[in-house]
């Protein structure tokens, strides 16, 4: 999935992201924003990456990521008009 879905859909988004890392708090997600950049740098402070390993764990995310049926559904709904 292109990060400018996730970035665009953040606040469906971040409920996914802290399912996935559980270290980062709700203020880290408000503080993130979904800039992919920050986030990483999130993930580098809080479990002690490297910059490529969270850029790795990062990408793999992406590519697992699924909107939250809701999100899609109102997204349909939208286009369909």
């Amino acid at each position: 999935m292109n990060w400018d879905i996730i970035e665009g859909k953040w606040k469906q988004a971040a409920g996914a992201v802290k399912a996935k890392w559980g270290k980062l708090t709700d203020d880290d997600l408000k503080t993130i924003a979904g800039k992919r950049d920050q986030l990483i740098g999130k993930l580098q402070e809080k479990y002690g990456l490297a910059k490529d390993e969270a850029e790795m764990e990062l990408s793999e995310f992406e590519e697992e990521y699924e909107e939250p049926q809701s999100a899609r559904d109102r997204s349909h709904v939208k286009s369909a008009r």
